[in-house]
């Protein structure tokens, strides 16, 4: 279906506004299709199928038949085509970013950060096809020999977040392919387009139809699809990035059928400076873990404590930092963060910060929705938060930087971890014993030692307590998630 875009792209023929199913693009059995908003402006610029449940069956059939002869490839056939899929997204950046940007208002150099993980992660992958391995080894009991296999669990499915869609696209579909899995993947309702054109490629590199396929479908049908696809006979594997609330409401669904399942759940996650951190290596680390995607990532710093001897000097760092963003359309080239993405993020925002005046915070920065069109928030920075405000125990997923001031470690520590979450916590300090009681004490599946750079393809993605479970990325057991392990014993003849 031909759509005349808001935007030139280097190769028109790469934007697809329609599913992927075994290798065919296709329109909903309804023929009903759902809008497509650009954030930067609230307008709508394309439209993509309104697939409901009853077209669930072929999608998950396509894969399965595909799966039947994907799952008996070579490693060296699947780590080819991974590495081939990875040069063409390297190839197609800049129009894979604009769809991005449309689709999420992030910046352009955001959206191609989002493609430059994407490209290394599906090369990780890759190498990591090569090394799945089982194991031989002698039994306890003479003259028995004992095997382990190691083999691809069957068809996945992928549930994606608006957020980041390309590059959760790659971890999940990565660690599939490696492992011999096929998959269906359901794209969120604000950002299918660019998860179409990723299927694209995907084909141009030699997967078979019906390897990797796509079902797009509205807000409204959402629930219903993501349900029957989790129902499904054939689908042997889950993995869903996204709330904790969907997250419940998955596992409940998915045990039914004792699916495999990878949940990677909401953050609300600490970043603690210590007074003999280095205050501008903290500010880095914090500018760019915040800001970024207008604060619209699950590892974003929620809650940021600060040691009084160095509160207020930190905080004027920041203030003069974040003063110099430049909030506009994620296509213009002097924007430095864009808008959120759905206009329901732009009421949280409104709420939580009215929240924090009736606590009697400090608003240092921002604090309201831009007048313009579109879903614009003022990067915010609120001083002297407290424990009893809504964005204490909520995550924000907007523009909102929270200062919490604190005395001892003792103190950071049980506040840190004073949360239901337990995704992400992040330490500036450079005390080393600190550190390593702090790398045992705080409880997130990820911490950031003077760094805010946590996420890269060779480390395991996760988190403990209500963010999940299941690892995306890292060294084995990405890969291992999409497999099963077989045994095998044997019993080796002796001679007379």
């Amino acid at each position: 279906m031909s759509t005349t875009l808001p935007f030139q792209l280097r190769r028109p023929s790469l934007f697809r506004n329609q599913s992927l199913v075994d290798g065919c693009w296709t329109e909903a059995t309804t023929g009903k299709r759902f809008e497509v908003l650009d954030p930067g402006t609230g307008d709508v610029w394309a439209t993509a199928p309104d697939n409901d449940a009853k077209d669930i069956d072929a999608f998950v059939q396509a894969a399965h038949t595909a799966f039947l002869a994907y799952r008996k490839s070579s490693p060296l056939v699947r780590s080819q085509r991974l590495q081939k899929w990875a040069a063409l997204i390297q190839d197609h950046k800049p129009d894979l970013a604009t769809i991005i940007t449309y689709e999420t208002g992030k910046p352009i150099a955001d959206a191609m950060f989002e493609l430059d993980y994407s490209v290394n992660a599906i090369s990780w992958f890759a190498g990591e096809a090569m090394r799945i391995q089982g194991t031989a080894f002698d039994s306890v009991v003479p003259g028995k020999k004992a095997l382990t296999i190691k083999q691809p669990i069957g068809v996945a499915v992928g549930l994606i977040p608006w957020n980041l869609p390309v590059a959760m696209v790659v971890r999940k579909a990565g660690a599939a392919l490696a492992a011999g899995c096929t998959m269906v993947l359901k794209p969120s309702p604000e950002t299918p387009l660019s998860v179409l054109s990723l299927a694209l490629l995907a084909e141009e590199a030699g997967f078979e139809k019906g390897t990797l396929n796509v079902v797009t479908t509205s807000l409204d049908n959402t629930p219903a699809v993501s349900e029957a696809l989790c129902r499904h006979p054939l689908v042997k594997k889950v993995t869903f990035t996204g709330s904790t609330r969907v997250g419940k409401l998955l596992a409940k669904t998915c045990a039914n059928g004792l699916k495999k399942l990878t949940l990677e759940l909401g953050g609300n996650c600490p970043y603690i400076v210590f007074e003999d951190a280095d205050l501008n290596q903290a500010a880095d680390g914090l500018m760019g873990l915040k800001w970024r995607n207008a604060g619209q990532a699950c590892i974003s710093a929620n809650r940021v404590y600060v040691q009084s001897a160095v509160y207020d000097q930190f905080a004027k760092i920041l203030v003069e930092r974040t003063s110099k963003i430049v909030v506009g359309h994620g296509a213009s080239t002097t924007s430095t963060m864009g808008p959120v993405t759905t206009p329901q993020s732009i009421d949280r925002s409104e709420r939580q910060v009215e929240d924090a005046k009736k606590h009697g915070v400090r608003i240092l920065l921002g604090g309201k929705r831009i007048d313009r069109p579109g879903f614009f928030f003022e990067p915010t920075i609120i001083a002297d938060a407290t424990t009893d405000m809504r964005i204490t125990d909520e995550e924000s997923f907007a523009p909102i930087l929270t200062l919490y001031r604190f005395e001892t470690e003792e103190e950071v520590v049980q506040a840190a971890n004073a949360t239901s979450m337990g995704l992400a916590s992040y330490v500036f300090t450079k005390n080393v014993d600190r550190s390593w009681r702090l790398l045992d004490e705080l409880e997130a599946g990820m911490i950031g030692l003077n760094t805010s750079a946590i996420s890269g393809a060779e480390l395991p993605f996760g988190g403990t307590k209500e963010s999940g479970y299941g690892k995306e990325a890292g060294k084995d057991v990405a890969v291992e998630e999409y497999l099963v392990t077989k045994a095998v014993s044997f019993v080796v003849e002796r001679r007379l």
